[in-house]
């Protein structure tokens, strides 16, 4: 594909030859069509033999860093059309802040590591590799996911270091994260404790919280009772001498059956008041809401509703607090001796009323607050029962349903508890639960003996917690949309401590030497990381893998054991700005970044990860702006599904539409909310690039013979009408640079195509046609009319070129001259906002021809209904006359005899009236003969006995001194 015409005239002889009274009609290598899907892999293999990348950043050299840091995507699978939105968006950021100045590199990257890919290679090599051989396939298979994704990300027209992308892989960052971790442990944020983890029992591991995602889900919604066991403290708690009978129960209300073998401790709210409820079942303690007497039907209280009580009476109603203390039996005390055990209530602000009894049982084994609540009175971690193992079956030392998978013994324990009668209620409900988000199955919490990092600690190089210092960060970072800063502070103001361990094998190590009795860290912990990391920095995790404890504590090494566990995949990614920022290409990028840009759900993922990081390893934000795009939906608003079929691949729109197609629906669609794509969308938007191809092919042909050298006419002796659309084209660029400048896409398409459609299309182009095609060929008006296009088809290329990159590129290569396409290397990337000539005057061209538009418009109109009614054929077969008063009419008469250009009828008068109530327009059919050059209708047709078919105008344009204009 030739990317540079020899021939820049464009002009053929053939519109000469055969012609009597040719008209000026130049042509152009930029063909109408575009046929994007079949060129555009020209362009990308042109740009990668060229190194257009690198030419960029040579002629960006020393201007102002405009940094956007890459959130690296999974390196596993086909890219998705997500994928493809977040990688346009990308590359219109970064070719915009080129566009405005700035240096801005764009270094992509991949995460490489975690569950995803070791799920993987157990698919592929079954489950009994060893952690050599897994590390080792997983790696391979990174490389391979990599080097897919990566050819179409690049078909999509995004420009970066492709050939020098960063890996969480790459055995320098490896290195680096565990020098990270050295510097966390070091600072105090590192902590080892048994804690509930959202745990999934398919990954066999903890998750992180974004890893977390929720479902509907039905399950059994219980009430159960636990029975008294210290009567007498319930009396006094409640202001009685004796309770009327023995027999009665502390009421619960769960949704998680299986939780209630693991049950230690029951809780209620402080200041909420209780109620000992005498019934038909027993004396009753419920709060006391829930107890009162109905008032009507759709009163019904909770006993009558779910317990199928008549009659019951309130013996008297205490504060939560008065109940702190006292014991209730096990609800399956009586069924095994394994059960015959004591919960007490203890009393937390964190009860709600919102469900249920007012009572909550609580597991610390399998719930945040029941953890935090039973640890607060007391109780230590080997105490925490913990029957749950990994795979979420009962340990089989459980009494009566040990073996069993947690699910599957929701109803044996329910009937157990039956059997027992203290279960009280069992009905079935919906409700959103939480699921894995890779096998989509519902987790836990578990307890499990963890490495966190605390949220509240306060470490030893500042008085700040992390929780602090991370929101400090959000208050410093600006968002776009803005609604994102109010996601992310509470995101973080009410995020557990993180969970940075894993219990997997292709993962960074957390490389520690642990002492077999103590559990302690070895003394010399921070010394053995950096070495562990030199050793990784040349050969990978598998360093450690390999690694014999005598090599670097010698006689020491029998008391302590390896860690197996490995860094949170979100570590990974969330340390980058340390690994990649100012490790692996710190030469090309700097800390902070400007920009993070991802996906929504990045607020509970990478922006979450990265502020952590950072806050701890810097005490600031790795970042100045985050900005979030919304998720893809098909055109009905559904989301995208295989099984639904309404997926949309971008490989396939960019092999049968063109990636300009894709790129132009990204940026025309308000990302900040749903993408909607379907097949109608992208056949609108196909349209809408026709009609901006089109504007260009004119801006194009029209200056093919154009040398702005020896042709350019001077600024200020432009046509009046030229100085106009230098001005408009000025400020539409004024505000397109603003709008990029903002992160603002849709407005800029939106602006653009109505320029091209209705500012260029509908008036400027339309009413220069006559000028350009009937004009003398080297006369002061076609030149003046070139000028003003040769400025004007600059800063449009430019502008449009971070959005629609392969057209701008090719229109780019027909429409500069040999020595400018040089001047650009050969690419218009290299190039900044075109600098518009100053027009004098520009402020009141503006409102002059705002003015002149809207009273054109109602002249179209009134020739649009003439037309309708079979008077006139085109507008230049009719004579108008406008009848205006006051400023209108001396607007209208000061273009004089150009008035009929403005409106592009033949003959155009103005006649002046008094009032503005006397105005009107009237449209006529020319009595006069038409030109067969210009399609004039005119007197003066045949004037010239040689050429009787030319008016005047075309006789003196072709054979004299040619027509003199001054305005349009």
């Amino acid at each position: 594909m030739s990317n540079k015409p020899s021939d820049k005239s464009g002009k053929e002889d053939k519109n000469k030859q055969g012609k009597e009274y040719p008209v000026n009609m130049p042509d152009t290598p930029f063909p109408m069509r575009g046929n994007l899907a079949k060129r555009e892999p020209d362009w990308v293999k042109q740009w990668q033999d060229k190194k257009i990348y690198q030419r960029i950043r040579k002629a960006a050299a020393g201007r102002p860093q405009f940094i956007l840091h890459d959130g690296p995507p999974y390196a596993n699978g086909n890219i998705h059309i997500g994928h493809a939105v977040n990688k346009i968006l990308k590359d219109i950021v970064v070719k915009s802040r080129g566009l405005a100045g700035f240096d801005a590199p764009y270094v992509p990257g991949w995460d490489c590591h975690g569950m995803p890919i070791e799920i993987q290679i157990e698919k592929l090599y079954g489950k009994n590799l060893s952690a050599t051989e897994v590390q080792e396939k997983a790696r391979a298979y990174a490389k391979e996911q990599v080097e897919n994704q990566k050819k179409d990300f690049i078909r999509l027209g995004v420009l970066g270091e492709w050939g020098n992308p960063y890996l969480t892989m790459n055995h320098g960052n490896e290195a680096n994260e565990i020098r990270a971790l050295a510097r966390l442990l070091e600072k105090g944020y590192v902590y080892r404790g048994l804690k509930p983890v959202n745990w999934c029992f398919d990954c066999r591991s903890a998750l992180a919280e974004a890893e977390v995602e929720y479902q509907d889900r039905r399950d059994p919604e219980i009430d159960v009772g636990f029975p008294f066991a210290e009567q007498d403290k319930i009396a006094t708690a409640f202001g009685l001498d004796k309770l009327p009978s023995d027999k009665g129960y502390a009421v619960i209300w769960t949704t998680t059956p299986w939780t209630i073998p693991a049950n230690q401790a029951l809780n209620v709210h402080p200041e909420f008041d209780y109620a000992l409820v005498e019934t038909e079942k027993g004396l009753l303690i419920v709060a006391e809401e829930r107890a009162k007497l109905p008032s009507s039907e759709e009163g019904r209280t909770l006993l009558q509703k779910r317990y199928g009580l008549n009659n019951w009476k309130i013996l008297a109603t205490a504060k939560g607090a008065a109940l702190e203390g006292i014991r209730f039996k096990h609800p399956l005390y009586e069924m095994h001796e394994g059960f015959r055990r004591f919960s007490p209530i203890y009393a937390e602000e964190y009860v709600t009323m919102d469900t249920g009894t007012g009572i909550v049982h609580s597991a610390p084994a399998y719930g945040v607050d029941d953890f935090l609540s039973c640890k607060r009175h007391g109780m230590k971690d080997d105490e925490i029962l913990n029957p749950v193992m990994a795979n979420g079956h009962y340990a089989s030392t459980l009494p009566l349903f040990g073996g069993m998978m947690i699910w599957d013994a929701s109803k044996l324990i329910c009937n157990t508890m039956q059997e027992a009668g203290t279960l009280f209620n069992l009905d079935m409900m919906t409700h959103s639960y939480m699921h894995c988000w890779r096998h989509k199955t519902p987790i836990v919490y578990r307890a499990t003996s963890q490495w966190f990092a605390g949220m509240d600690v306060k470490p030893n190089d500042t008085d700040m917690t992390l929780r602090e210092t991370a929101l400090k960060g959000v208050e410093e970072t600006t968002f776009y949309p803005d609604w994102g800063k109010a996601r992310l502070q509470g995101m973080i103001a009410n995020r557990p401590d993180w969970t940075l361990s894993r219990q997997r094998q292709w993962g960074v190590p957390m490389a520690f030497f642990v002492h077999k009795e103590t559990g302690e860290l070895h003394p010399r912990m921070l010394e053995l990381l950096e070495e562990i990391a030199k050793r990784v920095e040349k050969e990978g995790i598998e360093a450690w893998q390999t690694l014999d404890p005598k090599e670097l504590l010698g006689d020491e090494a029998d008391q302590y054991e390896k860690n197996k566990d490995t860094l949170d995949v979100w570590f990974d990614s969330g340390a980058t700005h340390l690994t990649v920022l100012r490790g692996s290409h710190a030469k090309e990028l700097r800390f902070p970044a400007d920009l993070y840009l991802e996906g929504s759900d990045q607020h509970r993922g990478w922006f979450h990860s990265s502020l952590l990081t950072s806050s701890m390893l810097d005490g600031c934000p790795p970042y100045k702006m985050l900005l979030t795009h919304g998720f893809v939906v098909d055109g009905e608003g559904k989301k995208m599904s295989k099984s639904m079929g309404n997926v949309i691949a971008p490989q396939k729109v960019s092999d049968t539409l063109g990636a300009d197609i894709l790129r132009l629906w990204v940026a025309a669609t308000d990302y900040s909310g749903e993408l909607s794509i379907s097949d109608e969308i992208l056949k609108r938007v196909t349209e809408a690039y026709r009609r901006i191809r089109n504007t260009l092919r004119f801006l194009l042909s029209n200056t093919a013979d154009f040398d702005p050298a020896k042709d350019a006419v001077a600024i200020d002796e432009l046509l009046e009408i030229d100085r106009y659309a230098l001005a408009s084209m000025k400020s539409l660029q004024d505000e397109v640079m603003a709008h990029y400048e903002k992160f603002e896409f849709h407005p800029i398409v939106a602006k653009l195509q109505t320029y091209c459609s209705e500012e260029l299309g509908s008036l400027y182009l339309d009413i220069l046609k006559d000028r350009l095609y009937t004009s003398g060929e080297v006369s002061k008006a076609r030149r003046s009319a070139q000028t003003a296009l040769w400025h004007i088809t600059h800063a449009l290329l430019r502008l449009m070129a971070p959005i629609l990159s392969f057209t701008m590129e090719e229109a780019w290569a027909v429409f500069a001259s040999k020595e400018e396409f040089e001047k650009s290397d050969e690419t218009l990337f290299t190039l900044t906002a075109y600098s518009l000539p100053e027009i004098k005057d520009e402020k009141a061209l503006l409102d002059k021809y705002g003015k002149l538009k809207a009273i054109r418009a109602d002249v179209m109109k009134e020739l649009e209904e003439v037309r309708i009614s079979g008077k006139i054929g085109s507008s230049l077969q009719a004579e108008i006359e406008i009848r205006a008063s006051g400023d209108k009419y001396s607007l209208l008469k000061s273009l004089d005899d150009d008035l009929k250009f403005l409106m592009i009828t033949s003959k155009a008068d103005v006649v002046e009236v008094a009032d503005e109530k006397d105005e009107s327009i009237s449209v006529k059919p020319s009595a006069f003969e038409k030109c067969d050059r210009c399609w004039h209708y005119r007197g003066d047709v045949g004037a010239d006995s040689k050429h009787p078919h030319l008016c005047a105008r075309c006789a003196a344009n072709l054979f004299g001194e040619g027509e003199d204009r001054e305005f349009v």
